[in-house]
């Protein structure tokens, strides 16, 4: 069909046995410009559909003589329908007889769109072909229709279970591709100008856009998106949309669908190649338009979110010493790392603190249950009440006691874990309390590993705390405590992570920094969760 729906030309397949009927339908139907593949019996009919679906080249419809020799027309029709891809094909049974209402039926039967008795005008067979194709092709438009809108509804619920910007482009990016059968490209350009940019998993890794492009496209989202309400369809041209977002190295002009959140106010833009929509149809607009729309509600969490995250990062930060700025602590040498997880993990309460307790040092690692901005608001109350505690006492199970009490009293919902550590650098004399935390693991200088036998029950639960565990550093002694974010991992049993740490310190290099570096290296990369350690040694 053309640009206004009008047919013009078709393959034709027909089927007559009486070469004088074939060659007059055949002739009439390429003087109108179809191409006509004509045949004598249902069996060639069967043999030259096998053939051409070998080759990818089917007829657009098949004008079926009712009377064959091998077989009739409506039997015909039910075999060629069975073939793969020919359910659809349009049929118009051929009489050369007055047929009864019986035959009428039965052609129906057999799924053809019409038919026809010859001797016929030329213009009858010319419109019954047209009228034949029409109605498939509209048929399969709808079929093709349903189809994408099955597969937006599939892809809305794919988005909505997206749990971070990057994850939620990325997968709005396949959706577009499939939902258009083209390349795709999918932008959300959050508060703080950050670009996120989601491609296809089966677009080639070679070529891919850099920052530059992706500084020009984040212009031009700010450009399109001033002022801007509702969803907007707009075509850029090749010279202003940036190479090979679509494939590697190709200029395109693209087609954009662009809409802003209602939180964030966050443009969220999905893009892809005007001549690759057009062969979709009038509906691609719409589709489009539907995928941005969920794209962008799917966003507005996300970026709430992602400003909680920032305020949780910034307010526990802020109340961690820097590892450069550590009170002096005569007598002891000590170190710290910590880790924030990656960007789209959720913010933890990890903490450490190393505090001065009379005479005696006390050092503190611990973690508030759970991943919020209430878990590193809590974690910044329990490092200042430690302060204020340790200023008249220094016994680390009464302080877990006090801490325990603080919980219950203003947060009864909130539980932490907590492993206190008092050392008195004159003696090496240590004790240690345990709140449901991993136990410090002490390195020997002879290379062995072992975790002090310290336990006791988490915070928050009312539970009493037994007694520290008392124990003596030499100066050659490394003491680590660490959070569970360095060692846990999800599916291994934290007893085993925990006999892997202890193997892993025992072989670092000398020296507080090696053994931190060491164990990081070993355990620290693509963590789901903070990482808190203090390492100290004597001296």
């Amino acid at each position: 069909m053309d640009v206004n729906g009008k047919l013009t030309h078709a393959t034709v397949l027909v089927v007559d046995d009486e070469p004088a009927s074939r060659f007059a339908i055949e002739s009439v139907l390429s003087r109108a410009g179809h191409r006509v593949m004509a045949v004598g019996s249902g069996a060639e009919a069967l043999h030259e559909i096998d053939v051409r679906l070998r080759k990818g080249n089917l007829p657009d419809v098949a004008l079926i003589d009712v009377h064959l020799p091998d077989m009739s027309g409506f039997e015909l029709c039910g075999l060629l329908k069975e073939r793969p891809r020919m359910a659809g094909l349009p049929v118009v049974h051929v009489s050369a007889l007055t047929a009864p209402p019986s035959n009428r039926c039965q052609a129906l039967d057999a799924g053809d769109e019409a038919f026809l008795t010859v001797p016929a005008e030329p213009e009858e067979i010319e419109a019954a072909v047209r009228s034949a194709v029409r109605a498939a092709r509209l048929r399969a438009d709808d079929q093709a229709l349903v189809k994408r809108l099955t597969l937006l509804s599939e892809m809305i619920v794919t988005i909505q279970a997206a749990r971070s910007l990057q994850e939620l482009v990325d997968v709005a990016a396949d959706g577009t591709a499939r939902l258009t059968g083209t390349p795709a490209a999918v932008f959300v350009l959050d508060r703080d100008d950050q670009l996120y940019r989601g491609l296809p998993r089966d677009r080639p890794a070679v070529a891919l856009p850099d920052e530059d492009a992706d500084r020009a496209v984040a212009r031009l989202l700010r450009r399109l998106s001033r002022g801007q309400s509702g969803v907007q369809i707009t075509t850029v041209p090749a010279p202003l949309w940036p190479t090979g977002f679509f494939r590697p190295g190709v200029e395109h002009d693209a087609r954009l669908a662009l809409v802003l959140t209602q939180e964030g106010r966050a443009p969220v833009c999905l893009a892809a190649p005007t001549r690759g929509l057009r062969r979709v149809g009038p509906e691609a607009g719409a589709l489009l338009a539907q995928l941005t729309q969920a794209t962008a509600l799917a966003a507005e969490p996300l970026l709430m979110y992602q400003v909680e995250r920032h305020v949780a990062l910034t307010l526990q930060r802020s109340f961690l010493p820097k590892p450069d700025h550590l009170p002096e602590l005569p007598g002891v040498n000590v170190v710290v790392r910590y880790v924030p997880a990656s960007q789209d993990t959720e913010i933890g309460g990890d903490f450490y603190a190393a505090l001065k307790a009379g005479s005696r040092l006390l050092f503190a690692v611990g973690d508030v249950v759970g991943h919020s901005l209430e878990a590193a608001t809590v974690m910044v109350e329990i490092r200042h009440a430690l302060r204020a505690y340790c200023v008249d006492e220094s016994d680390p199970s009464v302080l877990a006691e006090r801490l325990d009490r603080m919980l219950q009293h203003y947060h009864p919902e909130t539980t932490a874990t907590v492993c206190l550590v008092l050392v008195d650098p004159d003696t090496g004399r240590t004790l240690i309390s345990n709140a449901g935390h991993i136990p410090p693991l002490i390195i020997r200088d002879s290379g062995s590993a072992d975790y002090a036998k310290a336990s006791g029950p988490l915070l928050g639960v009312g539970l009493s705390h037994p007694p520290p565990t008392e124990l003596f550093l030499e100066p050659s002694d490394r003491l680590l405590m660490i959070t569970d974010g360095l060692i846990e991992t999800r599916g291994t049993d934290l007893s085993t992570s925990m006999d892997q740490l202890r193997a892993a310190a025992s072989g670092a290099l000398p020296g507080l920094d090696a053994l931190c570096d060491t164990l990081l290296d070993c355990f620290g990369a693509d963590r789901d969760d903070d990482i808190a350690m203090l390492a100290l040694r004597l001296g």
